[in-house]
């Protein structure tokens, strides 16, 4: 059956259904293919062409003619809509509609899986863009109904699952069709997301860097696949290659992973639409720079129950934030002229999608937008221009109202799909609004019915007291229970010549008649529903949009330091006394009764200037830190992963920081390119990367990257000794020099980014930090490098550094280690609290490092124990944290030390900056001050203040009926060397 289907889809999708190809056993033959015309009618052709007093006439399934002057063939029912509305049926872009998504099998005690399950396909399982949604496709009838009701005609549905996930079908949501007519086209779209198939157990990827790597090499070698030069057939690289021309639509799910996604498809000339997460608007200029269209869920937080302040107490400002600011999303992005669909994804009952939306309208989202994001924008982006809208030769897929579509009053009476119609509400509900009175057991009550159509409701009261009831109107009848006291009352009844006459029975089953007579209309409150309506307030965004951000990003500013005590970090030189002027982000002078006009000039007098601190090796600021499904992930890059929100980053300016290199963790013995970031607190990811940055990349020897401490089900993976750690290395190595010289030979070479990364290295273009303690395998990765005729950059934690410090000195190597860390491993045995200071004095570049997001803010008292643990000069224990860490990262150019020329990374500090009783008052990068310490108490109090509000707005929603959430406390993981 499905083969035949196929022929058809095949043959014409979209033509006229001109023939049946099925044979009907329901009895005699009738022809479905009757003519309507719907007159009288506003009809909204598309957004923005509306017909008043307007005709709408459709054949077989199709438009045949729209507007005001339409000529009705005599063979035609005509249905007259005076005062009703016809809208375009709306259409889901992103849908998985009739389609399960695979459930994840549980496997306990199963081992990791590193090679690919499929044979004849890409190397890796998550890759599957050879899934045809069609052979997985079931129409889903329960379902269909619910989208209908909502205004949905028309769904995108696919597969979800895999990272490359195949491609989608367009399908009508006509209950009363088969497939054959239903489905409008049969390769709707080509979709993607940062999740791998729950079909598959293959490690790789473990991590979001690792998912953009796998996307960007499956790029590359479906190029080269396309080209011929790969002889096995590779189904995956052949559906993917033929999957070029469709749209290509992205699940990305939150504002920093739509930034990430887009980058891939601009790195490949790629324009996906992307899957929103609902805070775009955090970053809304980022947003719109993607030039992409976005899919917004609309599955909005509900408030948080904050009725018991210690658990209100728990919940993040973000998150109270999100609840208050994700209804304006849509608004925000339609401001911004960035282009948009909605869709039902997401939310757990569909029935909420038409509450949320008209949420979103309240919130500032224009309905013509918002119809355009429901009609021709999802049309948009699949390419079809026979869905979203009524023109001559479209499909007959539209909505009958009462009126204004996205009024909470309008009701929904018939949703039309390929000229069938489908009946939400009766259009033959009559009107029963207005105030009633009526008498039960000698008790006189009042009644107002309010709304329209299906939606309408009613107050009861006897005399001025409410009196709690259920009201329901059905088919006409209206069904009402009372409860007055311990009494309760069913009334049902009918609309007859001004009454409401019909059944009451009391508590005792006991039935008699009750009438309820008109007495007056009901008095018009569209004023006071206005008010209602208004939108609550909306707390601004921040950068980040998290507490303590802020509320515009610094910029650059002339400032004058005055009659400061300087440390330098040049030759260890202290200046008394001394002024220093920033100007255009860089350190303009250095010297005494300096002047400028218009700078801000902050007054240094018994305070301690000095360059900002400088972490060689951090783990803040990131969303991933390990790619740990290969042996070797040279291919990944924490430039990808970098989180501009982390509260860390503010953390750390607060205690002096101004720069980190961000590695990769040690997992594996050839780990990730790491990144190395200014921490511009409120920039985004581009403005906090350097410029022109030196290469890197992680490496890491001992007990992690042989899986000493993964549990036995996990050390499955090569390599389990050391020995054969080096033996990683050598191979890998030999690999890429071979690589290396068939791309330099002008011969066709595939290209492997991992091999690429690698080449770097042996050109001298990218250094080494690798991950360390044991002397021996200090000494082997020694002789690796000079074996390939390079150097090691740098050997972080080295805490057997003091026992090879010579030979350190003697390849070029330096180190970064920590002050007193020992014994909390056992290859950490040997540590000793004096490593650095041996180091130091054997001539090696030595830095002192955190690799933990608490002790990266405290970096100038780790420094201090240098002086303490080894007899190291203040001078020198202070170029352990700033011009020493600059030195290994080759940027001892730009920054690490007060000196004309270079980036005003400054730190003002209230005392010695070596004391554990100093605070740094402010840290300016690059000229802007991002920490001051005072406008920290501000920011404190502000955020003392707004949790207050929104605590108050969260109870207002719970006061007036409604959905509230249990407060759930958010915990920030930490990421160090070994974090999965």
């Amino acid at each position: 059956m499905k083969q035949i289907l196929i022929l058809l889809l095949s043959l014409s999708i979209s033509s006229s259904f001109a023939q049946e190809y099925f044979p009907t056993n329901t009895g005699v033959k009738s022809s479905k293919n009757k003519v309507y015309a719907f007159t009288n009618a506003t009809i909204y052709v598309t957004p923005k062409q509306v017909v008043k007093k307007g005709t709408l006439l459709i054949k077989d399934g199709k438009v045949v003619a729209v507007g005001k002057s339409v000529s009705i063939p005599k063979e035609a029912q005509i249905i007259n809509l005076d005062g009703k509305s016809i809208y375009p049926s709306f259409v889901d872009a992103y849908s998985t509609f009739g389609i399960e998504k695979p459930k994840k099998e549980n496997s306990p005690g199963q081992k990791p899986q590193y090679d690919a399950s499929r044979k004849g396909y890409y190397w890796n399982d998550h890759i599957r863009p050879d899934v045809d949604a069609f052979s997985e496709f079931k129409f889903d009838t329960k379902k269909a109904k619910e989208l209908l009701a909502s205004g949905f005609g028309v769904v995108n549905t696919h597969l979800e699952d895999g990272i490359m996930q195949g491609n989608g079908i367009l399908v009508t949501l006509n209950p009363n069709s088969s497939d054959a007519y239903r489905i409008l086209a049969k390769k709707s779209g080509n979709y993607l997301s940062f999740s791998k198939s729950v079909k598959s157990r293959q490690s790789y990827p473990t991590s979001r860097m690792g998912t953009m790597a796998l996307l960007r090499q499956t790029y590359l070698d479906a190029d080269w696949y396309a080209n011929g030069n790969v002889k096995n057939t590779d189904l995956a690289l052949e559906a993917l290659n033929s999957n070029k021309n469709l749209s290509q639509i992205f699940n990305a799910g939150n504002y920093l992973d739509d930034l990430r996604a887009d980058k891939i498809g601009d790195e490949f000339g790629i324009q996906y639409t992307i899957v929103g997460g609902g805070n775009e608007y955090e970053r809304v200029n980022d947003i719109k720079a993607t030039n992409a269209t976005y899919i917004l869920p609309v599955n909005f937080k509900k408030a948080y129950d904050v009725s018991n302040p210690f658990l209100a107490n728990k919940i993040s400002l973000s998150d109270m934030r999100a609840w208050n600011q994700e209804p304006s999303n849509p608004a925000i992005l339609a401001k911004n002229k960035i282009p948009f669909s909605l869709t039902t994804y997401k939310l757990k009952n569909v029935k909420d999608f038409t509450t949320n939306l008209q949420k979103a309208i309240i919130y500032g989202l224009d309905k013509t937008t918002a119809l355009e994001a429901l009609t021709s924008v999802p049309a948009s982006i699949l390419k079809n221009d026979k869905i979203g809208n009524l023109k001559t030769g479209s499909y007959a897929n539209f909505l009958i109202t009462s009126g204004d579509i996205f009024d909470e009053k309008t009701t929904l009476y018939e949703n039309w799909v390929q000229g069938d119609k489908n009946t939400i509400n009766s259009m033959n509900i009559k009107d029963i609004t207005g105030n009633y009175t009526f008498n039960i057991n000698g008790l006189t009550y009042t009644m107002a019915i309010t709304g329209e159509g299906a939606k309408q409701t009613a107050e009861i009261k006897k005399g001025e007291e409410k009196i709690k009831s259920k009201f329901s109107f059905a088919d006409n009848w209206v069904n009402i229970t009372l409860k007055d006291g311990d009494n309760f009352i069913r009334l049902t009844g009918q609309l007859n010549n001004k009454q409401l006459i019909g059944t009451v029975i009391d508590n005792n089953g006991n039935e008699s008649q009750w009438t309820a007579t008109y007495t007056s209309k009901i008095e018009d409150k569209k004023k006071d529903k206005k008010k209602e309506n208004k939108a609550p307030e909306v707390v601004a965004v921040s950068f980040p949009n998290v507490g303590y951000g802020n509320a515009t990003k610094p910029q650059k500013e002339i400032i004058l330091i005055k009659n400061a005590t300087v440390w330098t970090s040049e030759n260890n030189e202290v200046l008394n006394n001394t002024d220093i002027l920033i100007k255009d982000g860089k350190i303009a002078q250095i010297g005494t009764n300096l002047s400028s006009r218009g700078a801000k000039i902050i007054d240094g007098t018994e305070k301690y200037v000095t360059a900002g601190i400088i972490d060689e090796h951090s783990h803040i600021a990131t969303s991933a830190v390990n790619e740990s499904g290969h042996n070797s992930s040279a291919e990944v890059t924490i430039e990808d992963v970098v989180n501009p929100d982390d509260i860390n980053i503010y953390r750390n300016i607060a205690g002096g920081v101004t720069s980190i290199q961000i590695l990769h963790g040690s997992a594996n013995p050839i780990g990730g390119r790491s990144a190395i970031i200014k921490l511009k607190w409120g920039e985004n990811t581009d403005g906090m990367l350097y410029n022109n940055s030196p290469k890197f990349i992680k490496f890491a020897l001992g007990e992690n990257v042989k899986q000493s401490n993964w549990g036995d089900l996990n050390t499955v993976r090569f390599p389990q000794t050391r020995m054969g750690v080096e033996q990683v290395y050598i191979d890998y190595f030999q690999r890429a020099k071979e690589y290396d010289a068939q791309k330099k030979s002008g011969q066709p070479y595939r290209k492997d980014i991992e091999l690429e990364t690698l080449a770097e290295i042996i050109n001298k273009e990218r250094f080494i930090s690798c991950h360390s303690y044991v002397q021996s395998e200090i000494n082997m990765l020694m002789k690796v490098a000079e074996q390939f005729n390079f150097n090691i950059n740098t050997f972080t934690h080295i805490l057997e550094g003091y026992k090879v410090a010579d030979k350190m000195k003697k390849h070029g190597v330096g180190g970064s280690t920590f002050s007193d860390w020992w014994a909390y491993k056992y290859e950490v045995n040997d540590a000793i609290p004096y490593n650095a200071a041996i180091m130091h004095n054997q001539g090696v570049t030595v830095a002192i490092n955190s690799d933990d997001a608490e002790m990266s803010r405290r970096l100038n008292q780790e420094a201090a124990k240098l002086i303490k643990y080894g007899g190291l000069s203040e001078q020198e224990a202070w170029a352990t944290v700033t011009i020493n860490p600059a030195k290994l990262l080759h940027l001892n150019d730009r920054t690490g030390s007060i000196k004309v020329g270079k980036d005003a990374d400054v730190v003002v500090w209230s005392g010695n900056p070596l004391s554990v009783y100093s605070k740094a008052e402010k840290t300016i990068i690059d000229g802007a001050i991002y920490f001051d310490i005072e406008k920290d108490l501000e920011k404190r109090k502000a955020i003392k203040a707004e949790r207050a509000k929104l605590i108050n707005m969260m109870l207002q929603e719970k006061i007036k009926g409604g959905k509230t959430q249990a407060p759930k406390k958010k915990t920030q993981k930490l990421f160090h060397c070994d974090t999965e």
